[in-house]
């Protein structure tokens, strides 16, 4: 592609969707974090003790950052996570949504950072409303996954979803979350020292100060950055090799870990489907030593078998998960694909099905009010300093 001409990728069906509501919407697949015909998966009555890949990444991860992840591991085969994504200006909207729709509370609580202009359902300006959303959330008992759609380093915030007609759509000045850099500017990110480099990390800094809240609070975070990192639809994602895409997670984590000292963070590393030959996860693999659980993200019911053993060989024995999902896997899904240990759908895809009442209702899954999650999640809690749940009478009320 030459330097100035405009960038048309080929958009995931999320972002097409999204687009053909309303052309200003700035959606995502998340920087900022699951039947047969009669049948029903069995829960197990225990669960198996956890496995070695449940020790973190992180040798300094904190004791409630430790506890989460044993209490993930010990989900893979045995249960999964009911989860919930809000966007970043609506609080807990889509989570109440999803407790009028099933009833129930899902288990995972996720939001984004945000990039947008004030206003906007993604506004980056929401940020402290939505840290004390996820401090209540938490306080509740969910589990708090995060994400960030990142803004590029050749812009600063804020910055729209798609390339902007008035001359942010070429990739010398892209001030926009989809889109691609040149090569230069790519190079530049990640070699320290250069300008662009250091725009990054005062980027990035901003979000690690709001991590930072979190962990004085003691708020653990499944957190995913770069997320589908083999699309090309954002800046940061689709490129291959030894100088790519995987090499960005790999300077984030150093940043985060390493100078910020965050320990309260699971790190998930996150992947869209395998379609094509340039989209392959061993290509976009950061190593084993840089996250505890793998993810991948499906829309429309895709949930293909190969994706799912593909993803198993990558993540070398840690947990996977349904880092989004449009419709949630059935539980036919679930009975041949049984180490997903949770799931999450995107805001604005929540629709009322037999199916997915059947998915909630089944004992293999766990949401915040089932009394089996409760009893299982005890420990975890005990871990955190905290006491047992109580079964919570809906989305906006306070233990």
């Amino acid at each position: 592609m030459s330097r100035g001409s405009s960038f048309q990728p080929q958009l995931p069906e999320k972002v097409q969707s999204e687009i053909m509501n309303s052309k200003f919407a700035a959606i995502g697949l998340c920087f900022c974090l699951v039947v047969g015909a009669g049948s029903s998966l069995k829960a197990q009555a225990t669960t198996p003790p956890p496995s070695p890949s449940a020790a973190p990444v992180n040798p300094n991860a904190s004791p409630e950052a430790r506890a989460l992840l044993k209490f993930i591991d010990s989900l893979s085969g045995q249960h999964t996570l009911t989860g919930q994504h809000n966007f970043p200006n609506t609080k807990d909207a889509s989570t109440l949504a999803a407790e009028r729709a099933y009833g129930k509370v899902p288990v995972i609580f996720g939001q984004d950072f945000g990039f947008a202009a004030p206003g906007d359902k993604d506004a980056a300006a929401a940020r402290p409303a939505m840290i004390a959303e996820v401090e209540r959330q938490f306080a509740r008992g969910s589990i708090i996954a995060l994400c960030w759609h990142a803004v590029p380093p050749t812009a600063d915030e804020p910055v729209t979803f798609r390339p902007r007609l008035d001359g942010g759509r070429t990739n010398q000045n892209l001030a926009s979350v989809s889109g691609r850099i040149t090569d230069q500017q790519w190079n530049d990110v990640i070699t320290p020292g250069t300008a662009l480099y250091n725009h990054w990390c005062a980027q990035v800094d901003v979000i690690a100060g709001y991590l930072k809240q979190l962990q004085a609070a003691h708020v653990p975070v499944l957190w995913r950055p770069y997320h589908e990192m083999n699309g090309d639809w954002f800046w940061w994602g689709g490129r291959r090799g030894d100088r790519g895409t995987k090499v960005l997670y790999r300077q984030l984590f150093d940043r985060f870990v390493n100078y910020h000292h965050l320990d309260n963070l699971v790190w998930v590393w996150s992947v869209d489907r395998p379609a094509r030959a340039d989209r392959q996860f061993v290509d976009y693999n950061p190593g084993t030593n840089y996250f505890d659980v793998a993810a991948l993200d499906v829309y429309g019911g895709d949930f293909q078998q190969s994706y799912y053993d593909a993803l198993l060989m990558q993540a070398a024995g840690k947990p996977i998960t349904l880092a989004e999902v449009g419709p949630p896997p059935s539980l036919a899904v679930l009975n041949r694909q049984p180490d997903w240990t949770w799931w999450m759908t995107w805001a604005g895809n929540i629709r009322h099905s037999d199916a997915v009442q059947a998915l909630f209702d089944d004992p293999r899954s766990f949401s915040l009010s089932d009394p089996a999650f409760i009893k299982a999640f005890a420990a975890t809690r005990a871990a955190y300093g905290l006491p047992p749940l109580t079964v919570p009478t809906s989305a906006n009320a306070t233990p």
